[in-house]
């Protein structure tokens, strides 16, 4: 399959639709996601047990919901500008199970002052949960924004946290 296409898969944190093109994600949004981009956007639907990257996806979306998997071994493609780019490989280096901050990374890009302008890139990261940016919080630590709602960013933060693993409520 090489075309834009998308697909409906269901999680533990909602349906999701998965937007890929060629061999590659490009999206992946939450029921009630904060920026969605225009229906055009999606390509054709299809099944997500028949197109290879959807269903790639889905089964290690699956493992990483359960505790099973800790990086995702998917092709992305993001699309945006330079300085969105910048914020996405970042949040790529995140570790799992860490946590950095808006201000953090926009030191790292060499200004302390872009953290509002770092936040809005996050906010936007067209690939949730695949690209971390669930692992990015406040300055003193609290959960702030994130377009698939905070409820589903503490899961994911309390998933990847190795002292409440045991007590997830997925």
């Amino acid at each position: 399959m090489d075309g834009l296409r998308h697909a409906r898969i269901d999680s533990q944190l909602g349906e999701l639709v998965v937007v890929a093109e060629g061999p590659a994600l490009t999206g992946v949004y939450f029921p009630g996601h904060w920026h969605l981009p225009e229906p055009d956007a999606f390509g054709e639907s299809v099944e997500a047990t028949t197109d290879p990257v959807i269903r790639d996806l889905a089964g290690q979306l699956e493992e990483y919901l359960a505790g099973e998997r800790q990086a995702f071994e998917i092709p992305v493609r993001t699309d945006g500008d330079a300085f969105s780019e910048q914020v996405w490989m970042m949040l790529r280096e995140i570790p799992y199970g860490e946590r950095t901050t808006y201000g953090a990374l926009a030191e790292r890009l060499g200004n302390r002052h872009l953290a509002q302008r770092v936040g809005q890139v996050v906010g936007r990261n067209p690939v949730s949960i695949v690209i971390p940016c669930h692992r990015v919080v406040g300055s003193d630590g609290s959960l702030t924004g994130y377009a698939g709602g905070l409820e589903r960013k503490q899961r994911l933060l309390d998933l990847e946290d190795p002292t409440t693993a045991e007590s997830r409520l997925f």
